[in-house]
């Protein structure tokens, strides 16, 4: 089998995502994908990985993952590796299609049926229209919600509700991030008592509703400096969170170990590291209690399942992160299925229910708060033969012509 063409597709209603299509001479193609600065990722993909791929045998994944790990761009999640990650996805699917097996039987075979999620609680706009992780770009309607599951503004506003709502469906974890807007307020540099007992008001008011039956998770966005992360971490004792991610910005690894030290809640992170290098710095660091990757920023399926191998040696469970796009999510259940070591797999119910339906054939099934991946060979899942005819797809392809 030969690569004949690498084509990129992104759409003006969805800037941020970025689709991968892997074409071989024997009518197969591979899908992938990756979020944020979808343009950039773009045209590193025609640039650089494209030109490589085109020709070669598409099944040599681990040979194809070296080579692409370049002389930049190899520490970060940055374009080159967000590009690498969803070529790397691309051909998992590809060599499932190619031996007619689901991923995670490739990976190694399914450690379970099924995992349990938790629910981001995002609106259904959340982080569309920019590549900024800002309350700006929080996406709330200005207007009225768009459907019953504007679950970011529901935590601001309406937290008790919110966790009846998702009990209701057998969801018993969800992740919220109330302190982003005083984060932001001071650089991260402080918080005044008044504004921490406000920002941690819809904790107490899932609490009060729903007790224990409810795991919940204070996403931070590494917007925090130490001493203020750590007065946060004390201020959220009470509540009995299930972790608090990325508390800090991942620059200084031993600043998070020493966090986690001085925190004592549990830890997470990091959706924004990449390579099992970074993830071997974060382990030594001996600075989280939960692994979290995300396989379109992480480097893609090869890497992340070395990742979780490797965090298996540490006795540290995996739980991977994603609040992208449909085809990271069925990656990701694939992963999740496969690996011992996964605690938990994230969803957003409000892009689950609205907007990844629109893009693919098939999305993982969830019954009663757990998730497994779609039947049938590779993801299991495709894009909508009709996205690429759309007036505001934007397509590429590089060939070997």
């Amino acid at each position: 089998m030969k690569v004949t063409a690498v084509e990129t597709i992104r759409l003006g209603e969805f800037p941020n995502v970025l689709w991968v299509q892997v074409h071989t001479d024997e009518g197969l193609i591979g899908l992938g994908e990756t979020f944020m600065g979808a343009a950039a990722v773009e045209a590193y993909l025609h640039e650089t990985a494209a030109p490589y791929l085109v020709g070669r045998d598409p099944l040599l994944i681990d040979l194809h993952a070296r080579s692409l790990y370049g002389y930049i761009g190899f520490r970060s999640s940055g374009a080159e590796m967000r590009g690498n990650s969803a070529i790397d996805i691309a051909l998992w699917d590809l060599l499932g299609q190619a031996t007619g097996r689901p991923i995670h039987a490739l990976l190694g075979g399914a450690s379970r049926p099924a995992i349990r999620i938790y629910n981001t609680c995002a609106g259904y706009r959340y982080i569309r229209n920019r590549p900024v992780q800002k309350v700006d770009n929080w996406g709330l309607p200005a207007a009225g919600a768009n459907g019953p599951y504007e679950d970011l503004d529901a935590f601001m506003n309406r937290a008790d509700e919110l966790a009846l709502s998702l009990l209701e469906q057998g969801i018993t974890g969800m992740k919220i991030w109330p302190l982003d807007p005083a984060a932001e307020a001071s650089g991260g540099l402080y918080i005044s008592r008044p504004d921490l007992e406000r920002a941690l008001e819809p904790f107490a008011r899932i609490r009060r509703a729903v007790g224990d039956k409810m795991d919940v998770m204070l996403e931070c966005h590494s917007l925090w400096n130490l001493p203020t992360a750590v007065r946060i971490a004390e201020a959220m004792k009470p509540y009995d969170p299930f972790w608090i991610e990325d508390p800090i910005k991942m620059d200084s690894l031993a600043s998070l170990g020493e966090y986690k030290r001085r925190a004592g809640v549990p830890v997470t992170a990091s959706e924004t590291l990449s390579t099992r290098w970074g993830f071997r710095d974060l382990l030594e660091q001996q600075a989280v209690d939960v692994v979290m990757l995300d396989l379109s920023w992480v480097g893609g399926l090869s890497e992340a399942k070395k990742i979780a191998g490797m965090a298996e040696a540490w006795h540290l469970p995996v739980a991977p992160h994603d609040c992208t796009g449909p085809i990271v999510l069925a990656a990701s259940v694939h992963l999740s299925i496969n690996a011992p070591n996964a605690l938990i797999q994230e969803t957003v119910r409000a892009f689950y229910s609205s907007w990844y339906q629109e893009l693919v054939t098939n999305l993982p099934p969830i019954e009663r708060g757990m998730i497994r991946p779609p039947e049938g060979p590779g993801l299991g899942t495709r894009l909508l033969p009709d996205l690429v005819r759309r007036g505001d797809a934007i397509v590429r392809r590089t060939t070997a012509g």
